[in-house]
């Protein structure tokens, strides 16, 4: 039988699909902006007839309609990264969190002892003249769930970019196929302002020539870029990236010339951005794209010399200690990458591993370095790895620092409102 016939005799519609899904089932679901619209909604059609369906996750993008309290008892989700949808459903106990590191997701994903799915509810690209669909804008962790679930079940969408890499999927691998046709979710780059800038700027001003990036998105991070047009030869080895990459492309910033693995190539896991940076990665061999136990893993960042980790943060307190997932004992978000990038990029040669965030939060009512985290604050980065931390007053450089040295740094970048009350703090504590 042909690959076309094969294709075409497992067509059937969004809520046909998910008859598939029984009960107590595990269920995968990519996320990002590559969550499966129309079978989402189908299973939230389904969920009446359901009990005690586990949908894992990380990051979503679009509404929840599945997290609602009509839900319980027929949908629960257990999400690895908490994103703003379900952040509510988390903190109201209907929702469960998993706090582990993105490189350790797949193992997790392909271990039946751990996170396994029974079904693996995916989103790919129009198949090929061979029959291989890609994963389109999420590859890092969807490629590790639909090779172990049992039933994949696939949106595949005439607008989802083809790309390449390690993240084909035969459609022979699929269960039920839902041919669809609408835009991918877009996040637009963020309009950073002077503060934002203002840190950028600190943080360029650490970036080596040749320099392998990892490249996320918010304010800071797109500021960053804005900073690093006098650059020359930067690479990329990042977990995701966005529409930032482009101008730096055309402008001959990024050229991976010089990278020490994968010369020539952006590596990442996923992309979040706009319509432009789609059709730019579609079919596109300059990036390349792997599941995210490869991209994540700190031995293989480690590889590239110069590898800088930007990462941001809540809160620092006095001795180092980052705290990046949640308030206090309220989980805001996950671990994600910054472990991995920032235990990558202290290994590297010549590496830059770095924390950025604003000195205080709430219109400047409230410090974010601060003499100790929040009880039941959650440490991400420990104070033994912690290099940089940067603010719009400079930057603290940590490593290889007494703890008399990182509290004179820290509070030399704190907002100046606060130092005296971050200074009594320290020596109270004998630290200064």
């Amino acid at each position: 039988m042909s690959w076309q016939q094969i294709y075409h005799s497992k067509i059937c519609s969004a809520d046909e699909a998910v008859q598939a899904i029984r009960s107590h089932n595990r269920l995968f679901m990519t996320g990002n902006c590559s969550v499966p619209k129309e079978l989402l909604g189908a299973l939230v059609r389904r969920a009446p007839e359901l009990e005690e369906v586990e949908i894992v996750q990380v990051l979503t993008i679009g509404p929840a309609e599945y997290v609602e309290p009509r839900m319980a008892g027929h949908i629960r989700v257990n999400s690895l990264f908490i994103s703003a949808n379900v952040r509510k459903a988390v903190n109201e106990g209907r929702a469960d969190f998993t706090p582990i590191l993105l490189s350790q997701i797949p193992p997790a994903l392909r271990d039946p002892q751990l996170l396994r799915p029974d079904v693996a509810m995916i989103h790919c690209s129009p198949p090929d003249e061979h029959g291989f669909c890609t994963f389109g804008v999420e590859i890092g962790l969807t490629k590790p769930a639909a090779e172990a679930a049992r039933i994949v079940i696939a949106e595949v969408n005439d607008r989802m970019p083809r790309a390449l890499g390690d993240s084909f999927i035969h459609v022979s691998r699929l269960t039920h196929i839902v041919p669809v046709s609408y835009p991918i979710v877009e996040v637009p780059m963020g309009s950073p302002g002077e503060l934002q800038k203002k840190i950028a700027s600190f943080i360029a001003e650490l970036i080596p020539d040749g320099a392998t990036m990892q490249m996320g998105i918010g304010e800071i991070p797109d500021a960053v870029l804005l900073y690093l047009r006098d650059k020359r030869d930067l690479g990329v080895h990042t977990e995701l990236f966005s529409d930032g990459v482009i101008d730096l492309i055309e402008t001959g910033v990024i050229t991976n010339a010089l990278k020490t693995i994968h010369r020539g190539k952006i590596i990442s896991g996923f992309a979040l951005g706009s319509q432009r940076l789609y059709d730019y990665m579609d079919n596109n061999p300059l990036f390349e794209f792997h599941p995210q136990d490869y991209i994540n893993d700190p031995f293989v960042i480690a590889q590239n010399a110069k590898q800088v980790a930007m990462n941001s943060a809540l809160e620092v307190d006095l001795t180092g200690q980052v705290c990046a997932d949640s308030i206090g004992p309220q989980f805001y978000s996950g671990v994600g990458g910054q472990f991995d990038f920032i235990y990558g990029a202290s290994r590297s040669p010549g590496g830059l591993p770095i924390i950025a965030l604003p000195s205080t939060a709430r219109d400047g009512a409230i410090s974010r370095i601060v003499p100790m985290l929040k009880q039941g604050a959650g440490v991400v980065t420990t104070r033994n790895h912690v290099h940089y931390v940067v603010t719009e007053y400079g930057v603290a450089s940590l490593h290889a620092q007494t703890i008399r040295q990182r509290v004179q740094q820290l509070i030399s970048i704190a907002a100046p409102q606060f130092r005296d009350e971050l200074t009594h703090f320290a020596k109270e504590q004998h630290w200064i």
